[in-house]
């Protein structure tokens, strides 16, 4: 009657699906606050690069 709580494999398969939730969102937290930031890096080294490369020449 009760077999459906000795599956131990949906158990399984949904701790996976929880964890693998918990990892994105903060990865999608530390994006929210950081991403900004790290764009801003991104351009300063990419103008930096492209101006050096403007006084080699």
């Amino acid at each position: 009657m009760f077999r459906f709580l000795r599956n131990r494999r949906g158990q399984g398969m949904v701790e996976y699906i929880l964890i693998i939730a918990v990892v994105v969102g903060i990865i999608f937290g530390v994006y929210k606050t950081m991403g900004g930031k790290v764009k801003d890096q991104f351009v300063k080294a990419t103008t930096e690069i492209v101006n050096a490369d403007v006084e080699t020449n």
